[in-house]
């Protein structure tokens, strides 16, 4: 029988990393399964980047446990790191090397057979670079070869930091194709960390939202989908203030207007009462030019969830 503990690849309990006065990541508790695609969601500066390193071993934490591969992971552990891929904060590579040069380092680093470096080439679409240096590469070209790097060897886990940065739209689908065929076909368990929810929200099977260090939420796609909010959007001509306070005084507490769209509420967790709030608007002489129901976005849901924008 197949236990929970079989199936988990990276695990922490009570991960916690302070930097004197600063706690940047708080008590964290994760397990990522094998051949699951875990999307790590926060913005900048929520923890993600030095969660990463800990799980790593670049950095030691000050409290707590990581293990990877059910191998603890402490000062000078390395052994379970061969059969770990990773990008961590920026692109980077040996700049007056060739992309085939630091593939051919990088192949040697790691004991991958000789024939790795054209097929990982060919995979993230460096044919045309193989014979650049890498440091005459574009951005998101330079990403792709860190990418490329990260799988060349064919690891069982690949922990990711932003790996969709500098890549252009096209870009992002096909590494959002490459990943999902890994973690499909071959079983590998991926952990990314991203601060742009919707790339997230179409590869992840898990997701767990960080903010300040700690773990406020951990959801799967639908669950998350599911919890964005359904609210009613109320359009008047000018501004809305009137609007406010005839709702309000029918028992309609909360409110928020647009800053977008001036003339706008948008009234929560009110969609079964449409008719209701048609009535106190129209009846009180008020001209509307909408009334609908709606959704909030996922990427409006998680600005709530963390607190909005900073």
């Amino acid at each position: 029988m197949t236990t929970a503990a079989d199936t988990t690849v990276i695990s922490t309990r009570a991960l916690t990393k302070r930097y004197r006065d600063v706690l940047a990541v708080d008590g964290l508790g994760l397990d990522v399964r094998r051949g699951e695609v875990y999307g790590f969601l926060g913005r900048n500066g929520a923890g993600k980047t030095t969660t990463i390193r800990m799980l790593l071993g670049l950095i030691r934490p000050t409290s707590g446990e990581v293990s990877v591969l059910g191998q603890r992971i402490g000062p000078g552990e390395t052994g379970v790191f061969g059969r770990v891929g990773f990008l961590v904060e920026s692109a980077s590579a040996y700049p007056n090397l060739t992309v085939r040069e630091n593939l051919e380092i990088q192949r040697r680093l790691t004991g991958a057979p000789a024939s790795a470096v054209a097929g990982v080439i060919e995979q993230l679409r460096l044919s045309e670079y193989a014979d650049r240096r890498a440091g005459r590469l574009s951005l998101g070209n330079k990403q792709r070869l860190s990418l490329a790097r990260a799988i060349l060897h064919k690891p069982d886990v690949l922990v990711l930091d932003e790996p969709a940065n500098a890549l252009d739209p096209a870009g992002i689908v096909e590494i959002r194709d490459l990943l999902r065929t890994l973690a499909d076909e071959r079983g590998v368990t991926v952990f990314m960390s991203s601060h742009i929810l919707a790339e997230v929200a179409h590869l992840a099977d898990r997701i767990g939202i960080i903010n300040d260090g700690r773990l406020l939420e951990e959801l799967d796609r639908e669950e998350l989908q599911a919890k964005a909010r359904a609210y009613v959007e109320v359009r008047v001509p000018g501004d809305p203030a009137r609007a406010e306070v005839l709702l309000r005084d029918a028992g309609f507490a909360h409110m928020e207007r647009d800053p977008d769209e001036p003339g706008t509420l948008r009234i929560p967790e009110s969609a079964d009462r449409v008719a209701e709030i048609a009535r106190v608007l129209v009846g009180a002489g008020l001209e509307l030019t909408g009334l609908t129901q709606s959704h909030e976005d996922l990427e409006t849901y998680f600005l709530r969830l963390t607190g909005g924008v900073r």
